[in-house]
């Protein structure tokens, strides 16, 4: 998983073959001389509206901002508050009115599929805060408390100015809980809350963040880094005490109060269903969630039926596995390795460092799959004890620089209830050829800012399951365990097709999701309650992965159909990533102007 969103045919073909255009003239290249240089105060005019936009997201996302190496907002916080909410919906009406009003005609392919992807941006924030999704802040998979307190290994650190921001950081998080709570109420007021039972569960995950103290607080992370940032003795003794000062004085006390707020008054205000369809206008939010985190127009109904019908697909191939090996049945496979424990971990350092070697041994092979491969470095790290109900891997990128470490990180917490057998997998999907390949290449491409780090939901999710069958076209998954993972791996998949619009459309219970998942089981327990709950604290976002793998795969077949003895896996690949993160309908748009483009190439 990766932290933190129609273009006619012909004219991305066009694009694509402009550099086998002739240079020659050619009837009429006066008047298309003409034309190109009057798209060029249109060019501008529209780059500069484009630059506009993207300062002003990062000004108002100053944790993404400093992410990015960008260290202009590195002092502050992304404000919350319900007057903010008001302010950035002004703002962006005024940026759609504006965008709305760019002649298309006049800028050239590349800004026009630009001019596409920004419109529908600036849509559908303009619809999100109408449906005020920010008043559900807190809950205990991925919210506001979680955030916060990661945010230390997630920024970069390079020098003393680096801390004194990060100080401030910390010395801000009373008011920027304050704000959350305010949200929270008005939430609550508009009956937009999380299930009960989930909120029950943040008092004593917020305990456990604000319990430790000093060097010992997970806002205490960048310590760690810092005697490589600052060379002298004397300020890093100033910064160490000025740091620790601001998470015992500050937020271990502002995150008590949190969690009193939860436990004393909003908890109680939690719904009591789990699926959207019980929050005012419920149907239309889960609409909305489907279409943005799939980038289609497909229905509920006819995911629910992709993932019923990929669930059969895909045991039927675990079986053939399990026969393989001498049972009888699927269901006696699963058994035994639900019960060996040579199939779970007897330490954290077991986990990681099976990480760190599938990912090591995957690159060699990079340039068998891809023309273009990034140069940013990938480091593996454990995720902390606070975290132990996330999800078992995530990717954290790095700047387009890549002047620090792209991370992986691990949930190797309660590490011997863990199955060992998806760990190869998972590997090569939050690490290469997956989310590092694809999100590290985009930051390089020369492309606006904000196609550089595009988030994509389907693109980046399907293209890093995807990129896990290519590990078995080069030849790994060599054990029949790791090949049973990885088909669990993307049964996990299939069955959030099924579970996702299962509690959202269909009102199943959180029983019944429990139970398909028993009848279909995918992973190891620890990690089937956590998906439970991921998959009704966030909408539709676990639909991507498969919908978006089924899309390239399909626009894979259809290029090797067409192409014959001329298609290129690796040219194929590049084409692919070679536009950023993209909506579904825009990416078969440009692999179909490539196959064009492919075909008419002598």
């Amino acid at each position: 998983m990766a932290p933190f969103r129609p273009l006619v045919i012909g004219v991305l073909a066009a694009a694509l073959l402009t550099a086998c255009s002739p240079s020659t003239p050619t009837p009429g290249a006066a008047d298309a001389s003409a034309g190109a240089a009057a798209k060029v105060p249109a060019a501008q005019g529209f780059d500069a509206l484009l630059d506009e936009q993207w300062q002003y997201q990062l000004a108002h996302s100053p944790e993404f901002a400093s992410i990015i190496g960008d260290k202009r907002y590195n002092d502050r916080w992304t404000d919350y508050s319900l007057a903010a909410v008001a302010a950035d919906r002004a703002a962006t009406a005024d940026l759609l009115t504006r965008f709305e009003a760019v002649d298309a005609k006049a800028l050239d392919e590349q800004r026009q599929l630009s001019l596409q992807m920004m419109l529908r941006q600036l849509r559908d924030r303009l619809t999100s805060i109408d449906l005020k999704t920010h008043e559900m802040p807190l809950e205990p998979v991925g919210g506001i408390q979680l955030s916060l307190a990661g945010m230390g290994d997630a920024f970069p650190f390079e020098n003393a100015k680096d801390y004194q921001d990060y100080i401030a950081r910390l010395n801000a998080i009373p008011a920027l809980l304050d704000q959350i709570v305010e949200v929270s109420r008005q939430g609550a007021k508009d009956g937009l809350v999380q299930p009960r039972y989930l909120l029950e569960k943040l008092p004593a995950q917020i305990a456990r963040i604000a319990e430790p103290s000093g060097a010992d607080s997970a806002f205490a992370s960048p310590l760690k880094k810092l005697d490589t940032a600052v060379a002298d003795p004397a300020q890093r003794a100033d910064i160490r005490k000025q740091l620790i000062a601001a998470i015992d004085e500050q937020v271990r006390p502002a995150y008590t109060k949190l969690a009193a707020f939860v436990k004393d008054e909003y908890a109680a205000q939690g719904r009591a269903q789990e699926g959207i369809w019980s929050l005012p206008d419920g149907d239309k939010r889960y609409q909305f969630a489907v279409r943005t985190q799939t980038t289609t127009d497909k229905s509920p109904e006819e995911i629910h039926q992709i993932g019923l019908a990929e669930v059969a697909r895909i045991e039927g191939e675990m079986t053939r596995i399990a026969k393989e090996q001498g049972f009888a049945d699927l269901a006696s496979f699963r058994k035994a390795v639900a019960t060996d424990k040579r199939h779970f971990a007897t330490s954290s350092q077991q986990i990681l460092g099976l990480y760190r070697g599938y990912i090591a041994d995957m690159e060699p092979e990079l340039p068998k799959l891809f023309g273009h491969l990034p140069k940013t470095p990938l480091v593996v790290q454990g995720m902390p004890a606070f975290r132990r109900e996330a999800p078992g891997a995530e990717y954290w990128q790095s700047n387009p620089e890549g002047t620090k470490p792209a991370i992986v990180m691990v949930n190797a917490n309660d590490a011997t209830e863990r199955t060992l057998v998806n760990i190869e997998t998972t590997a090569y999907h939050e690490g290469v050829p997956g989310h590092h390949l694809q999100i590290s290449l985009s930051q390089t491409l020369p492309l606006p800012p904000f196609r550089q780090q595009a988030g994509y939901n389907a693109f980046i999710e399907g293209w890093a399951l995807y990129a896990e069958r290519l590990a078995g076209e080069v030849g790994f998954f060599k054990d029949p365990y790791s090949r049973y993972g990885h088909l669990a791996g993307e049964l996990l998949r299939a069955n959030r097709l099924v579970l996702d619009t299962g509690v959202h459309y269909k009102r199943w219970t959180r029983q019944q999701m429990v139970d398909f998942f028993h009848a279909h089981p995918s992973d190891d327990e620890p990690s089937i309650q956590a998906e439970t709950d991921r998959y009704i604290v966030w909408p539709g976002q676990a639909l991507g992965y498969k919908i978006g793998q089924l899309d390239i795969l399909a626009l894979r077949a259809k290029a090797e159909k067409e192409l014959g003895d001329r298609f290129d896996i690796r040219a194929f690949h590049d084409a692919v990533l070679g536009g950023g993160a993209m909506p579904l309908d825009l990416l078969n748009a440009r692999i179909e102007a490539w196959i064009a483009q492919t075909k008419e190439t002598p």
